[in-house]
C-alpha cells in the first residue's frame, strides 16, 4: 500500500545548544538528473548529510521516486536553525536499485552539492547544479532546495481524505489512487505539501489522516490556492492523471459536525470532450483537526510571569564570612561567587516579573533567634514576606543577613524545593498560563539528603518550577550530577521517573573566567522549552495569545518538527 512515502514524515532534528529558538523545513527537488538505468529512468533518492566534528553523518533521506529524472520529493526535512553557526550540509542524489545498499556502486551516485543552512535560509529558494566526484557537472543536473520557518505562532492541521466514483484507469483491475497537494505560491509556482500513500485496485479510496503545518499548506493564508491532484499509480512510475481540483484552506473550514467538503474531481480533457461529463469523481474531506503551536513567547506575551526565587547555602564549609578565604566573604571591591551567580541569573530572570520582588531564601544555618538549625528561611528575617525588591534588595538582604546568623549544616535541600513545589501547586490549580517559577539554588557541595532531594524533584516536576543549581567553590560535585536529567530520566528512591525533566545544574568554576551573560546563558537555556513542556502537558493555551489561528482550535502542543 504505502508505494508513494508521505510527504511529512518527521525528520531527525539537527540537533544543537538547547537555545534553539527556530526550526526550519527544508523540501527538495531536482531537474535533468542522470538517466543511470538501460532500459528506465533513474530511481532517485536524496540523502541529507550533516557536517559534525568534520564528519559527514547522514541526518535523513527522502522516499524513492520510481523512474522519474524530475523528481518532486514530499519528505520535509526538520531542522533546527542556529544564527550564530555554521551549519554545514550536503545533499546527495542516488538511483536506487531495490535492496542495493547506498554507495556501494560509483554509477548509482547522480550527483551531489555542499552547503550551509544560512544559505539556504538566505536564499529561501536555492537552485545549485549537482556535481559528481572531483568537482565534474553531472550534467545539467540541478537541486532546488525551498527553506521555510516554522514560527512560534504556527500550528498545524490533521487532514482526513476520501473519495467516491473516481474514473477507472486500469484495463483488467481497479485503479490505484493518491492525491497530491500542491500549494500555489506568489509566483504562481507551485509547491508539494503532501502526497498519500497508494490505495490499491480501488475506486472508492479512504486515506490515511495525515498532519502538515499551517505554513506549510498555505504559508497561514487561508485563502491562498491549493491544487489537489488525483493520480492511477503505476509502479514503473507513468502515473496515469484522473483528475484535479482547487481548494483552499478557507473551503476547507467549512466542515463541521455532520458536514463535509468535497470537490469535483476534473479531467479538463474530458471536459472539454465530452459533452455530458459530468467529473471523475468526487474527493471528499471527511475530517479536519487545528492544532496551535505555542511557543515560550507566546506565554510570555500572554502575560505568564516568571517569579524568581534564590535559595542560599549557609553550612560551615562555606568558611567564616569574615575571613578572606570563606565564599560568603564580602569583598567591597568583587562579588562573591555567591553574588556573581545570583545577580547573572537573576537580572534576566527580573525582565518577566512585573513586580520585580523576589523570594531569597536560606538554608544550613543556625538562624536568630533562638539559633536553631534551619533549612528553610527568609534571609530578610519575615517569614510572612520572604520577598526582595529587585535584584538589588536580594543582594542587601544576602550582606546583612551575613552577620546575624551561625553557619552550619547538613546541606538539606529537599525542603525548600517542597516548600516552592507547593507554592507552584497553587499556581498550577488556577488552570492558566499566569505563572512560572524558577528556583535558583546556590551551593557549595553534594547535598547531604539526596534520596529526600530526588524524591521532592519528581514531585516538582508535575508544577510550574524549573529548577537551577549552581556550584560555587572547588568541591568535587560529580554526585551533583545526578539530579541533572541530562544523561538519562531522575527518578525517586522508589523507582518513579520525573514528569518533566526541570533540573539544570552547572559547577561556577566552569565560567570563572567567562562573562557573567555565559553562565546566565548555560543555565537558563533549557527554562523556554520547559516553560512550554508544562503548559502543553496541561493543555493550557496563553491568556491572550498574539495571533489566534482559526477556530476549531483543539489542542496546544510545544513547539516541535512537523509531525
Amino acid at each position: 500500500m504505502n508505494d508513494v512515502l508521505e510527504a511529512t514524515s518527521p525528520a531527525t532534528s539537527l540537533s544543537g545548544p538547547a537555545t534553539c529558538v527556530t526550526k526550519v523545513e527544508l523540501r527538495v527537488s531536482c531537474k535533468a538528473l542522470l538517466d543511470r538505468d538501460t532500459l528506465n529512468k533513474s530511481d532517485p533518492c536524496v540523502i541529507l548529510m550533516v557536517q559534525n566534528d568534520g564528519q559527514w553523518i547522514e541526518l535523513d533521506r527522502t522516499e524513492v521516486i520510481k523512474s522519474n529524472l524530475h523528481p518532486v520529493f514530499g519528505k520535509v526535512f526538520s531542522l533546527d536553525y542556529y544564527f550564530e553557526e555554521v551549519q554545514k550540509l550536503r545533499f546527495e542524489v542516488y538511483d536506487i536499485h531495490g535492496t542495493h545498499s547506498i554507495g556501494t556502486r560509483d554509477d548509482d551516485f547522480l550527483g551531489g552539492v555542499e552547503c550551509t543552512l544560512g544559505q539556504i535560509v538566505a536564499q529561501k529558494k536555492m537552485v545549485k547544479p549537482l556535481l559528481l566526484k572531483y568537482g565534474k557537472y553531472a550534467g545539467k543536473s540541478t537541486i532546488t532546495v525551498h527553506a521555510e520557518e516554522i514560527s512560534g505562532n504556527n500550528g498545524y492541521v490533521e487532514l482526513s481524505f476520501c473519495a467516491k466514483k473516481l474514473d477507472d484507469k486500469d484495463l483488467f483491475s481497479k485503479s490505484d489512487p493518491f492525491l497530491e497537494i500542491y500549494r500555489i505560491n506568489d509566483d504562481e509556482t507551485e509547491q508539494l505539501v503532501y502526497r498519500t500513500e497508494v490505495i490499491k485496485n480501488n475506486l472508492n479510496p479512504v486515506w490515511e489522516p495525515f498532519k502538515v503545518s499551517l505554513i506549510s499548506l498555505c504559508s497561514c493564508d487561508e485563502d491562498r490556492k491549493l491544487k489537489c491532484l488525483v493520480w492511477d499509480h503505476d509502479s514503473r512510475g507513468k502515473h496515469d492523471f484522473i483528475g484535479e481540483f482547487y481548494a483552499s484552506f478557507r473551503e476547507m473550514q467549512k466542515i463541521s459536525s455532520g458536514n463535509k467538503v468535497s470537490w469535483d474531481c476534473m479531467n479538463p480533457k474530458y471536459k472539454q470532450k465530452k459533452r455530458n461529463y459530468k467529473n471523475s469523481g468526487v474527493v471528499i474531506l471527511t475530517d479536519l483537526k487545528l492544532h496551535r503551536v505555542y511557543s515560550f513567547l507566546d506565554y510570555i506575551m500572554g502575560g505568564c510571569q516568571i517569579h524568581f526565587t534564590v535559595a542560599i547555602d549557609f553550612t560551615a564549609s562555606n568558611g567564616d564570612p569574615r575571613n578572606s578565604c570563606s565564599l560568603h566573604y564580602i569583598n567591597p571591591y568583587q562579588p562573591n561567587e555567591y553574588l556573581k551567580a545570583l545577580i547573572a541569573v537573576g537580572e534576566i530572570c527580573q525582565d518577566y516579573d512585573s513586580d520585580k520582588r523576589f523570594s531569597a531564601l536560606g538554608f544550613g544555618a543556625r538562624i536568630p533567634p533562638n539559633y536553631e538549625v534551619s533549612h528553610d528561611f527568609a534571609i530578610n528575617f519575615n517569614p510572612e514576606d520572604d520577598e526582595c525588591e529587585e535584584i538589588q534588595g536580594v543582594v542587601e538582604a544576602y550582606q546583612n543577613c551575613l552577620p546575624k546568623i551561625q553557619l552550619y549544616g547538613p546541606t538539606n535541600v529537599a525542603p525548600i524545593i517542597n516548600r516552592l513545589a507547593k507554592v507552584a501547586a497553587g499556581d498550577g490549580n488556577i488552570k492558566d498560563a499566569s505563572r512560572y517559577h524558577i528556583l535558583l539554588i546556590l551551593t557549595d557541595g553534594v547535598v547531604t539528603d539526596m534520596a529526600d532531594t530526588r524524591e521532592a524533584i519528581v514531585r516538582a516536576s508535575y508544577q510550574p518550577l524549573s529548577i537551577i543549581i549552581v556550584g560555587v567553590g572547588n568541591a568535587d560535585f560529580t554526585d551533583m550530577q545526578i539530579l541533572d536529567g541530562d544523561d538519562g530520566v531522575l527518578r525517586s528512591p522508589k523507582g518513579e521517573p520525573v514528569l518533566r525533566d526541570i533540573v539544570q545544574f552547572v559547577p561556577f568554576r566552569d565560567f570563572k573566567t567567562a562573562s557573567p551573560a555565559a553562565l546566565a546563558k548555560c543555565v537558563l537555556a533549557e527554562v523556554p522549552s520547559q516553560v512550554v513542556e508544562y503548559f502543553s502537558h496541561k493543555a493550557i493555551s496563553p491568556m491572550s495569545p498574539m495571533r489566534d489561528l482559526p477556530t476549531p482550535i483543539l489542542s496546544p502542543v510545544a513547539t516541535s518538527p512537523t509531525e
